[in-house]
């Protein structure tokens, strides 16, 4: 007999008893007048009545007149990328979040497998379990040739903490051979997932998508829900920095229903986490959109366990973990208290936990050394065709288009002329096997620029990417290399802005409030030196990301993302 049985029979005292609220049983769609009893950091039994099981030593959370649920699982995610987790995950735990499935695309480009361990050992000791994918981003050779061995990756899918491959764009998957497969063929066998990126993708393509991928997030209509699903496809809505698709989930929802859908926040930033929460805001927005209470609740719990293998959460039947969610207001979505692996961790605006520190290894602190030679920010006046060369144009959000621009002429260079907004724009490599250099092209879009910005937060390739004009664009990239990674914004020579991120360059590990603090000072500075690009940020950093069309940097020239080759300045 095992432990949970003496407290489902009523013959020992529980742990812990959640007494007197409305269960949530996902299985069902339903609440239940239940009590929650847990041994041993399990949920043992939901008796109507736990008094026979509460002892003095027993400790009692009052939920008369609340919602009783299984913690939260945010269903995809980016925790490499802005701000270390073990500085932040405690404002995701207040939410109700006990569990999230990560991308490692922050830390996986430049470090590979180590990437992907540093991640897990960084989380291993929080009270908020974090589940991750393998990236398959090092083993991509669309645009460029691939940085990793897939066999190395592909053996971290045998650990319990990875529930399959991370997000693969559908240009690189879609009617081509790539060596990435490896890891596709080794999560079938280890029975795990492999999520897809999917945006733009329909039709015949998305039928041949569908034969590779498991879910996707990208859906942002009811209709491009409505197809994924019907091709096989879990479907993931996402609220978050990023974006806000919860719309189409309720567009979706009277027809596909709730079993296959999950939510997720797609990277909840510094800002917003401190400011807006964390997955309580993602099921609040699907309920405001019309999906029924519990179904928002299963979507954020039981169906994402489900998907990703996670048998022992999503449910609060037992034999689960104990990770319970008080909710006091089911429109507001407003968490009271909130249990983790059996421990009260949050209760009526109290806390017991707190920020914790992780030592990571020397080179992801010194990961950040690109080249500032002044002939790395050089355009060659002879890239030209009767004066024109190729172009990235800023639409929106993460969208950029092709177009030509005829640059001003010195000498034999070809210069930005930021009072017509058009900039330059350099990708320069930091791989640990790169040489530090990389492309200088044009950008325009962003807006009447002044200064210049540098960064190494950006997406899915190890880069430091700068954007701007003249010798600030320098003086930006020396400072990312001085910080160890970061953001700089520079005017006149004079650092105006800096946010450091020194963990692989990408995360910033100081308290999270502060960091939330410093992307407001940058994207001040960037405001205040002109740009008018609805959301800079956004739009400077996934400059790299083909996972949206239609032109974005790579090292060798632009990532024609529709003909899936790299192109050089020179229009055709």
């Amino acid at each position: 007999m095992n432990d949970l049985q003496p407290v489902a029979l009523g013959e020992e005292n529980a742990d812990l008893v959640v007494r007197g609220g409305r269960v949530l049983v996902p299985e069902l769609g339903e609440f239940q007048a239940r009590d929650v009893a847990v041994q041993n950091n399990r949920v043992a039994a939901l008796p109507e009545d736990a008094d026979d099981v509460v002892g003095e030593e027993t400790e009692v959370v009052n939920a008369r007149d609340r919602v009783v649920a299984p913690g939260f699982i945010d269903a995809h995610t980016h925790l490499d990328l802005h701000q270390t987790f073990e500085n932040a995950y405690h404002y995701a735990l207040e939410s109700g979040t006990t569990t999230v499935v990560s991308e490692v695309t922050g830390f996986g480009p430049a470090f590979g497998a180590e990437g992907v361990e540093e991640l897990l050992a960084a989380t291993s000791y929080l009270p908020i379990r974090v589940a991750a994918t393998v990236p398959p981003q090092p083993t991509i050779d669309t645009f460029e040739p691939a940085r990793e061995d897939p066999d190395e990756l592909a053996d971290l899918l045998g650990d319990s903490r990875i529930v399959g491959v991370g997000e693969t764009d559908w240009i690189h998957a879609v009617g081509r051979d790539t060596p990435a497969e490896r890891l596709y063929e080794r999560a079938a066998r280890e029975g795990k997932t492999v999520t897809g990126h999917g945006a733009g993708c329909s039709d015949e393509k998305l039928q041949a998508f569908a034969s590779i991928v498991d879910d996707d997030h990208e859906a942002i209509s009811g209709e491009g829900i409505v197809e994924r699903v019907a091709n096989g496809i879990h479907a993931i809505g996402r609220y978050g920095s990023i974006r806000d698709d919860v719309e189409a989930v309720g567009d979706a929802y009277e027809e596909v229903g709730a079993s296959e859908l999950s939510l997720s926040t797609d990277g909840m930033w510094p800002r917003e986490l401190v400011r807006e929460g964390y997955m309580d805001v993602v099921v609040r927005r699907a309920i405001e959109e019309g999906v029924a209470p519990a179904d928002a609740l299963r979507m954020a719990t039981l169906n994402p366990a489900r998907h990703f293998g996670l048998a022992d959460r999503g449910s609060l039947a037992p034999g689960n973990l104990a990770d319970i969610v008080v909710i006091d207001d089911l429109e507001s979505v407003n968490v009271t208290t909130v249990v983790a692996d059996g421990e009260v961790v949050y209760d009526n605006n109290e806390t017991t936990v707190a920020p914790r520190a992780y030592e990571y290894p020397d080179r992801f602190y010194d990961s950040v050394d690109v080249s500032t030679d002044p002939g790395q920010f050089r355009v060659p006046a002879n890239a030209a065709d009767d004066g024109a060369v190729r172009a990235i144009e800023h639409d929106h959000g993460l969208v950029s288009l092709a177009t030509t621009v005829e640059p001003p002429r010195e000498g034999d260079d070809l210069v930005a002329d930021p009072e017509s907004g058009l900039l330059k724009a350099v990708l320069l490599d930091r791989h640990p096997d790169g040489d530090g250099t990389g492309f200088a092209g044009f950008l325009t879009g962003f807006g009447a620029f002044e200064g210049a910005m540098a960064t190494s937060v950006v997406w899915e390739v190890p880069g430091v990417l700068a954007v701007g004009s003249g010798e600030d664009l320098r003086t930006a990239v020396a400072h990312v290399n001085e910080m160890g990674g970061g953001w700089a914004v520079v005017d006149d020579g004079e650092v105006v802005a800096e946010l450091p991120a020194r963990v692989a360059g990408v995360c910033s590990d100081l308290e999270v409030e502060e960091t939330a603090k410093l992307y407001d000072a940058v994207a001040s500075a960037l405001r205040t030196l002109g740009a008018t690009a609805d959301r800079p940020m956004l739009a400077l950093q996934t400059l790299t990301f083909p996972g949206v069309p239609a032109l974005k940097m790579s090292f060798s020239g632009y990532a024609d993302v529709f003909a899936r080759e790299t192109v050089g300045l020179t229009p055709e």
